[in-house]
């Protein structure tokens, strides 16, 4: 990942980089890293986020096609 100064502005640079990070999922990364988990709670956690994504999904098709 690279994220250019320019004019010396480094706080600039700083806030894009901390957008990319967030874009591409690093902090959550960091924080799920951060403690051992389990391989049944890796499990359960991801079964969890599929129903969750899934669920969106459905609720923006609801929303699309009005039914």
């Amino acid at each position: 990942m690279q994220v250019i100064v320019r004019d010396n502005n480094v706080d600039q640079a700083l806030r894009a980089l901390k957008k990319k990070m967030q874009r591409e999922g690093i902090f959550r990364e960091m924080k799920l890293r951060r403690h051992f988990e389990k391989p049944s709670q890796k499990k359960a956690r991801e079964k969890a986020e599929a129903v969750r994504r899934h669920r969106k999904l459905l609720r923006k098709r609801i929303e699309r096609e009005g039914f």
